[in-house]
Order: structure tokens, then sequence, then C-alpha cells
């Protein structure tokens, strides 16, 4: 009798850990989708082990993909800072909404009251909004990430490079030169916490990041939340703390991969931790390709032409990985044409939230992300760049390079933190690559093709005359929008 006594009392424990277990999991399945984007700033499409990095490990990148979804043909919104942050956080793309460049410390614009974010979206379903790490979209306060939507906001208004300080570590002579920059301001929600004034101040970004997007998870886990995380790094100068540092075989910049890679790894396990992870969208991607001239201290293109500032595939074309539980096939690659611009409007779909009043670019490509990857949502992309430069598109498997001067890469690098020279160059005439067969871009086969030409130039058409395109004297088109002003 004690015997079946205490076997009642095990079945029936292990009856009401069952049914405890079955409740948490239909409570996680009943929450609205939280969302993570890692945005990492001058890493190239060959920066990842999975997309053939060499010289350091990214084991949680690689494990990522390996339970998620890579991407081969995604594509920042353009090959520069400000401009690309202004793409993946509105869906326009970046010259639409007026964006155009890096923004500077004495720039007096920045993203438009009008546009919304990602977060403003997300936060008419009762998100809660965060972003850790470098905004650049306006350094004034009513720019700022708290007045675009986000609750909490830590990190630097601009780039790290926009400071006074030398790659000796030694302040510029006030007023001359990159000394008319101000010590760069760390900044925790509308106001300066503290001014980083040393090469060694910066060895902290992507820790403090880190922890502080982690700090937001576990303090919102139990509500719907959105969480961005810039990183400052691979942006010369190049910074990493001391967990990383001469851990690589390939210096200072594989360090900074490295330590952004943990930064992965340690969002992955605050939503392990916290049993959110299944019912997470997370993304990995970059704001444009690698900046060539700085030598060691740059990323790879991974055999792509050019890097960052060009409309060249090694300026554009960068990493995606997506992981979204039980419905992204572990280990898919995608080869369909993806943008940055295209994550607003699917955390949309997800969230059944309503698209921005104000036009966009962007497309849902959740069907994608669900594993049906012969689904094509995106028709085209176009590479803008400049203040308003229309210089390339490209649709399916065919590439219109068009007429534009460029600042090639093709020249001795610096190193050790010093940028070498850039080329100018010119393309004369339009000229039409395959990128299936040459996605190097070596072979100009419009004489073969011209009927693609002429077809690519349809779409080139529209574009200008919606968004314009200085190439052609166009400054602006019947769909541009203003920048913010102060």
């Amino acid at each position: 009798m004690k015997f079946l006594f205490r076997s009642l009392l095990f079945v029936n424990a292990l009856i009401v850990i069952s049914c405890t277990s079955k409740t948490k999991q239909q409570k996680v399945k009943d929450k609205p989708t939280n969302f993570v984007i890692v945005f990492v700033d001058d890493m190239g499409y060959g920066d990842i082990g999975c997309y053939g990095a060499t010289g350091f490990a990214t084991p949680n990148l690689d494990r990522m993909a390996a339970e998620g979804m890579r991407f081969t043909n995604f594509y920042a919104a353009q090959p520069v800072c400000s401009a690309s942050r202004a793409g993946i956080l509105t869906g326009c793309y970046p010259n639409r909404i007026g964006v155009s460049g890096a923004l500077f410390p004495h720039s007096d614009t920045g993203l438009h009251p009008n546009e919304t974010t990602i977060a403003e979206m997300l936060k008419e379903k009762g998100y809660a909004t965060g972003v850790f790490g470098k905004w650049h979209l306006g350094h004034h306060k009513k720019f700022l990430p708290l007045q675009h939507g986000f609750d909490e906001y830590v990190g630097l208004p601009y780039s790290n490079d926009m400071w006074p300080i030398g790659v000796d570590g030694k302040r510029h002579p006030v007023g001359k030169g990159a000394g008319k920059h101000p010590d760069l301001p760390l900044i925790e929600g509308n106001e300066v916490a503290e001014y980083i004034t040393t090469l060694e101040g910066q060895d902290k970004l992507t820790t403090l990041y880190t922890e502080r997007a982690v700090d937001f998870i576990n303090r919102n886990a139990d509500k719907p939340f959105f969480v961005y995380l810039p990183h400052s790094m691979g942006h010369v100068p190049l910074g990493v703390s001391d967990k990383f540092r001469g851990k690589s075989e390939q210096g200072l910049y594989g360090d900074v991969m490295m330590e952004i890679d943990w930064s992965v790894g340690e969002i992955e396990k605050a939503l392990q931790v916290n049993g959110i992870s299944e019912n997470t969208v997370f993304i990995f991607t970059t704001d444009n390709g690698p900046w060539l001239n700085y030598g060691n201290h740059a990323g790879s293109s991974g055999g792509l032409r050019e890097g960052k500032t060009t409309s060249w595939e090694g300026g554009q074309r960068v990493p995606f990985i997506v992981k979204w539980p039980k419905l992204t096939p572990p280990g898919t690659i995608c080869n369909q044409l993806a943008c940055a611009i295209d994550i607003l409007p699917s955390f949309a779909k997800i969230t059944g939230t309503k698209l921005p009043e104000l036009k966009i670019d962007g497309v849902d490509i959740t069907g994608l992300w669900k594993g049906n990857v012969d689904l094509k949502p995106r028709k085209d992309v176009l590479f803008y760049y400049g203040k308003n430069n229309l210089n390339a598109v490209r649709k399916g498997n065919w590439k219109l390079v068009l007429p534009h001067t460029w600042s090639s890469y093709n020249t001795k690098p610096g190193s050790d933190g010093h940028g070498g020279p850039r080329k100018q160059m010119k393309v004369e005439t339009s000229q039409l690559y395959n990128m299936m067969r040459d996605p190097g871009e070596q072979y100009n086969v419009i004489a073969y093709y011209p009927e693609r030409a002429e077809e690519l130039m349809e779409i080139v058409n529209a574009a200008r005359k919606e968004l314009g395109d200085l190439n052609v004297g166009l400054e602006s088109g019947t769909g541009t929008r203003e920048i913010g002003k102060k």
C-alpha cells in the first residue's frame, strides 16, 4: 500500500509538472513576438565564419545561422552610416526621406519627426523599446531616439571617429581638422552621461552596449519588446575589451569581431534564461561593407568588388541572419533579393500593425523567413549614394551599373588605424553584370544582353521620376520628403 501511495504521488507530481510546463509554453506562444536587431558598423560580407571569415572564429553567429536562415543577396539601404540607419528604421530608401551620407557633430539635421520608425510602430502595440549603441540620425535632442519611439537609449550620437583624438591617442590642435570636433559624448536618455576622451574609453563600448541590452531584456521579459543594438564597432578607431584583445590570428579587427560574436551570444543567452528565445525574431546584419583603405583595421568584402561608400557589391551587399524558432527552418540559405528596408514591413506583418501613413519602400519578407525561399517579394534593389545619386539597379540576377564617379580602394591601404588614399574613378557608360555567374562584377556583358539593360532602365526611369537622380541633374523626385531640421 505504501508503495502504491508513493507511486500515485509521483505520477501526480509528473502530471502537475507536465501541466505547468505546457501552461508556460502556451503563455509564451500566446504572447506577442519580441524583436532583436543587432546592427554592426563597417562589417564586411566575409566577416562571419559561415560567410567565409578566416583568422578568427564566430561560433555564436555560426550557430545562429545553423538554427535559422542566412541570406546571400541581402543589401543595406545605402553603403554609408546615417543613410543606412535611416533605411533600416523607417523602411524607406534613405534618399526618399532626405537622409544621405553621414551626419557630423556640426550637422543641424536629423530624422524628420513625421517619419515612423520601427519603435514608434511597435509602441502602438504596447512594446517596450530600447536602443543601445550608435544612433547617427541627428545628435540634437529633437532627433535623439527618445523622440523617435524608444523608451531607453544609451550610446554615441554619431560615429566613434568624430572626435578630436588621433590614432596615437593624442588630442588634435583645437580648431584644426579633427580638432574642430567636440569630445565624444556617451548619451543616456537625452543627456550626456560622460565624455569619451581616450582610445581606452572606446574599448568598453561593445561590452557596455551588450550589458545594457541584456539588462533591458531581463527587465522586460514579461512584456513584448524591441531591442535595437547598433554597435559602434568595427568602425575605426577600433576598440575591444581585455576579454578579446590579442585573441585572434587576424589582429585587432579579428578581436573586435570576436567580441561582436560574444555580444550575440550574450543576447541569445538572455533570451534563453528568460524562456523567450522561441518567441523572438533575432536578426543580425550590418550597415554597409568594409572601409578597405584602413587595411588591417578593416574587414573583408568576401570577394565582392570594392567596399563602403561605393555602389559595387562590396559596398552594399551585407550578411543577414534571422532566427525565428519553430518558424524559420534551421540551417536554411536564402538566395532571394532582400534589403534592410524590408524589416519594418515584416515586423508590421508579424504583429498585425498598420504600416506608416507616409509611403515606404520596404516589402514584407516574412514568407522567406518561414522557409518559402522560392518566393520573390522584392523585385529589385536601387543603389543610391551621395546626396541623391542613382548609381545602379539590380533585378533578379542582373545588375545595371549607371554612369557615375566613385572613390576606389584599388590603391595601397593604410594600417594600424591610418587610412590609405583612394582613387577617383568613373563609369563612363552603363555596364551590365550577371550576379549569379559574376558576383565580383568583373565582366561587363551589356553588349551581349542589351535587352536586359533596357528592362532595367525602365526601373531606373521610374526611380528617377519618383526619387530623383543627381547623376542626370534631378535633385529630387515626386516622392521625396525633407530631412528634419533643427
